[in-house]
């Protein structure tokens, strides 16, 4: 228990410190903001702060918080640590840079950002996976959710028959102005996911369940390593590239760059804490890691059915309603905005203006249709290709920040704020993918140097391609970076 509230107590006070200094780094502008500058009255509309914070927590706490974490769990608490830090040291950074950037180029999608600090060679690579990333992952958070409905409701009403109700709203959350569905429904589900947290961990303390305190040892019962399963495994709740996507949508919302650490990093920060939640919940409520291993395998891995004893058993009835906002409402409230990003990144690479109904009806029509059969694929396949291709965009999105501070800031210590956590997660997705089973499935012994030499050669490009060339005279005497 000493273990879960001192996670709890360095998540919120990295908030308070790490997040204030990452805010300083990057100088908030009192120049007019997107939606001051180009408003639509579709996609550039002003929200309160409030709002745009319910909103923002809304659109990546999907499925990846629950799911993750609870899948996380099956390595024990030393998962704490990866939600921890990665949160305050990764994740906070990635999502306050993802937006912080997108409003300094006219709220530019995650594609057209990378570009512009990357090269056109990027620029073309983030379009396209891009698009394929969001439709997945509105794929992605169709199934799960639909899954979860069929089961509370009669036989009639199969799990197609929702994956069909849910893309008709995601459709309609795409093509209305954003303030009209999401800006309005989005607060109240925030609440309500919040109020489900704290009533599942509440259960927890409640029910005298033991909680596991920190040990550094890999207690997942098949021994899967910890590195990079882990870090791939558990991405919405430490750092996930999703996020990026996201960001741009809220970003064109804000009137005042001031209030971006309160949104993004804070946003972050409160997801680092449901996915802390949930690690815990899952550990306690199943007696440990055999437990809850015993429980998934019993259960085919159905984690919405996990979710649901979870709730049911702590909570009761009360707890039934819960998960359904939890399991339910979260991931669809991720697929919506999903599918409009994709809308949104394909508007911005081909120049087309988004104010009237045709335009976008004639980008939403094909990308629905994928989404529709994608839906009908696997769910544990299509969630670990998500999971990969999230950490993948992750490390890209950091070394664009850390290539715009170079830039911007013309110092050595600044960018290091986006480089360090880059380089780690370049370490990640490398090591991932020579080992993972649905990647190259190599041993360990090949993987792990792979992982190391690929990061040093991504933090050595860094400095000889950012740094060096960007430093001044006095800087490279010094080592002091510049003010901008």
């Amino acid at each position: 228990m000493i273990t879960f509230f001192v996670a709890l107590a360095l998540l919120i006070i990295g908030y308070f410190t790490y997040g204030k200094f990452v805010d300083k780094v990057f100088q908030p502008h009192q120049s007019p903001t997107p939606c001051q500058a180009h408003p639509d009255g579709v996609d550039f509309v002003p929200i309160s702060t409030p709002r745009a914070f319910l909103v923002e927590l809304l659109n990546i706490a999907g499925l990846g918080p629950i799911f993750g974490a609870l899948a996380g769990a099956l390595w024990g608490p030393i998962v704490y640590i990866w939600i921890v830090f990665g949160t305050i040291f990764a994740g906070g950074v990635h999502d306050f840079l993802s937006g912080t950037l997108s409003m300094r180029q006219d709220g530019a999608s995650i594609s057209e950002v990378v570009g512009n600090n990357l090269g056109k060679v990027m620029l073309q690579v983030m379009r396209v996976f891009s698009v394929i990333l969001l439709v997945l992952i509105g794929a992605t958070f169709t199934t799960g959710p639909a899954g979860l409905f069929a089961e509370l409701t009669p036989n009639i009403l199969t799990k197609n028959f929702w994956v069909v109700i849910l893309l008709i709203y995601y459709f309609l959350a795409t093509m209305f102005p954003i303030d009209k569905i999401i800006g309005k429904i989005y607060p109240i589900f925030g609440v309500l996911l919040i109020v489900m947290c704290v009533g599942v961990i509440g259960g927890i303390f409640a029910g005298g369940y033991p909680i596991e305190e920190l040990t550094l040892t890999n207690e997942h019962p098949a021994k899967t390593p910890f590195w990079s399963m882990m870090f791939v495994t558990v991405a919405c709740g430490a750092c996930s590239g999703f996020h990026s996507t996201q960001a741009p949508l809220v970003g064109r919302c804000i009137d005042d760059e001031r209030k971006n650490r309160r949104i993004f990093y804070g946003a972050m920060v409160a997801e680092g804490v449901i996915a802390l939640i949930w690690a815990t919940v899952g550990i306690a409520f199943y007696h440990g890691t055999k437990g809850l291993y015993a429980a998934g395998n019993a259960l085919h891995n159905n984690q919405s059915v996990m979710v649901y004893n979870i709730g049911k058993g702590l909570l009761g009835p009360v707890g039934v309603i819960l998960t359904v906002v939890g399991v339910g409402i979260c991931p669809i409230t991720s697929a919506d905005t999903a599918f409009r990003s994709a809308r949104l990144t394909i508007s911005d690479w081909f120049h087309i203006d988004q104010k009237s109904i045709p335009s976008r009806l004639k980008i939403s029509i094909p990308l629905f249709a994928a989404g529709a059969l994608l839906t009908q694929l696997n769910f544990s396949v299509i969630w670990r290709y998500f999971s990969y291709s999230n950490q993948t965009l992750a490390m890209i999105v950091l070394w664009t920040g850390a290539a715009y501070l170079c830039k911007w800031r013309k110092g050595t210590l600044y960018s290091l704020v986006a480089a360090i956590p880059a380089t780690f997660m370049s370490a990640v997705t490398a090591t991932y993918l020579f080992m993972a089973p649905e990647c190259l499935h190599l041993s360990t012994a090949i993987a792990y140097p792979v992982g190391v030499i690929f990061a040093a050669i991504c933090f050595v490009v860094y400095v000889v391609k950012g740094i060096i060339p960007n430093m001044k005279p006095t800087d490279r005497l010094s080592g002091i970076p510049a003010e901008s």
